[in-house]
């Protein structure tokens, strides 16, 4: 374990903390001895399933007071026990924000989710007005949308609701888990701007598979290993640097530059001073280690080449949308004039900002929302929605899989085809968990297996399926589609990772303003600044480095 830097006084403690749920045989978390200082920003990682949220949980008491299971040790905040306090009565020094945005919302219109916080502490109307205004603006909330009902919301909207309604409670400690796991590049950045801005005064703890763009503003970071235990702990240069290997081998995320380091370490060329980001991994070398650094950046810029070709042109057209307006259900049109058509063996990548009509895109070319007007052609897709429990049917995850089976199996049969799918996606000693008691990546990877192991869809709609994975997750999802791809499998993913699609989708559209704003090769898409900046898109990590290599090409 890294050695602990000395830290400011602490306002929250876990001391010898262990969750265990009911019926549980092991431990959700723990044991864990963990302090957070006073100012500090505390990044906690860990793969799926290692009990990242349990532990967040703990933090003012809603488990075990709200969410039943045992609790060992001891959790204070500001000097005093969590359980002298209801839950709630730390709202005033405590804003946490979960994992899922429906756990902060209630249906009601933008604005009045906003004000709750400020009328429960009995603020004047007009300061409540103003404060609503502000904290609109700082996490990019249209004024329009002030009287929409967050039930309305697309998930990346509801997103940045629920970040606004926690902003403003203007509390000593901010806690957030996975924030970004439905947000467009731009409105990501957004938020990780305002956590580093320095007049936002506030300690931090947040959980995120996300860390491009935060990692430069962590003070700590703070390692959970499979078994819930801490594995490692310190500054985010040497925790990237030096325990790389580890995060590797627990499926972990780790920013692109901690990977291109690693092959420049491995080269000898690596910066003497651990990098952030990928232009302080390459900003050290000079004009005698460029061309030897050359061979070692390409390699890692091949790694975001695309693994899947192009569909032929000549390929059976599996879907089709002309002149199509789609709108959510109950609500209005939020796309115009749609001419779509995918064929079989197709990877296409949706992208575009959150509240651009994505989803409802990929609602509409899966046949599972009407249009308004204009025709679909092809048979109904399969769809895996942004929240896993809206497929979920089933009293455990073994039945849920089970589902997928045709009548006529044996039961021999679909118990060593249970055992085979939990097997593959990391779900092994899960079967007879109920799909609700997983964890958020646990239950994304159930909702990807049970749709992407049956032959039933001949379309398959992938909606944010990388939110909440872990790399080992996203590692296997990868894989999952390739496979599916070359069995002639037509796919649309809807995605936020920029990377991911370039990998992935040799096509791509990009949809906003009403309508489809691009569609071509998604190389091509991803080059184009000025329509990525139209749209509220960011280009991949990786073009960093084509970059660099571009201007040392005659090195």
């Amino acid at each position: 374990m890294t050695n602990e830097p000395q830290r400011p006084e602490g306002i929250a403690l876990w001391r010898g903390v262990e969750v265990r749920y009911p019926f549980a045989k092991d431990s959700a978390v723990g044991p864990v001895d963990l302090s957070i200082g006073r100012g500090e920003r505390v990044l906690l990682l860990g793969p799926s399933g290692s009990g990242k949220s349990t532990l967040l949980l703990t933090l003012t008491g809603l488990i075990p007071a709200s969410i039943p299971a045992e609790v060992c040790g001891e959790v204070t905040l500001f000097g005093e026990d969590v359980s002298t306090r209801k839950p709630w009565h730390w709202a005033a020094q405590v804003a946490q924000y979960f994992q899922d945005a429906d756990q902060t919302l209630t249906g009601m219109r933008v604005e009045d989710e906003i004000a709750f916080a400020l009328e429960s502490r009995a603020l004047p109307p007009i300061e409540i007005t103003e404060t609503i205004t502000q904290a609109m603006r700082r996490v990019g909330l249209p004024d329009a949308w002030r009287a929409r009902r967050s039930s309305t919301l697309s998930g990346g909207e509801k997103q940045l609701v629920a970040l606004a309604a926690t902003l403003v409670q203007d509390a000593e400690l901010f806690v957030a888990d996975e924030p970004t796991a439905h947000l467009a590049p731009e409105a990501a950045d957004r938020l990780h701007a305002l956590l580093s801005n320095k007049a936002f005064d506030r300690s931090i703890l947040i959980v995120d598979h996300r860390l491009e763009g935060l990692i430069e503003f962590i003070d700590r970071v703070v390692v959970l290993g499979r078994s819930g235990s801490i594995i490692a702990q310190g500054c985010p240069r040497e925790m990237f640097r030096r325990h790389r290997d580890d995060l590797a081998n627990h499926g972990i995320w780790r920013p692109a530059a901690s990977v291109l380091d690693a092959d420049l370490y491995a080269a000898g060329l690596a910066s003497p001073t651990p990098p952030l980001s990928i232009p302080e991994a390459l900003d050290h070398l000079d004009p005698h280690t460029i061309a030897k650094a050359r061979p070692v950046v390409e390699a890692f810029v091949g790694a975001y080449a695309p693994r899947i070709a192009q569909a032929s042109a000549q390929a059976p057209v599996v879907v089709k949308l002309a002149g199509a307006e789609c709108a959510p259900f109950l609500g209005p049109i939020v796309l115009r004039g749609v001419d779509l058509t995918m064929r079989q063996g197709e990877v296409l990548g949706i992208l575009g900002a959150n509240g651009a009509g994505k989803s409802t895109l990929g609602l509409c070319l899966a046949g599972l929302l009407p249009l308004r007007a204009g025709r679909r052609e092809g048979k109904p897709g399969g769809y895996a929605f942004q929240r896993p429990e809206n497929q979920f049917t089933e009293g455990s995850v073994a039945e849920e899989i089970a589902s997928i089976f045709p009548k006529h199996w044996s039961e021999a049969e679909r118990r060593a085809r249970i055992a085979e799918i939990l097997a593959a996606w990391g779900l092994d000693g899960f079967g007879n968990r109920h799909p609700f008691e997983l964890s958020q990546g646990q239950k994304r990877r159930l909702a990807l297996a049970t749709l992407t192991a049956s032959d039933r869809w001949p379309l398959l709609v992938l909606d944010e399926p990388l939110a909440g994975l872990d790399a080992r997750g996203a590692d296997k999802l990868t894989r999952t589609i390739e496979m599916l791809q070359a069995q002639g499998r037509t796919i649309a993913i809807i995605t936020h990772d920029m990377d991911f699609a370039m990998r992935l989708c040799p096509r791509s559209i990009v949809v906003g303003e009403g309508g489809i704003l691009a569609d071509g090769p998604t190389q091509h898409l991803i080059e184009d600044a000025s329509l990525l900046q139209r749209a509220g898109l960011k280009e991949p990590v990786h073009m960093q480095a084509v970059r660099w290599l571009r201007r040392n090409s005659s090195c």
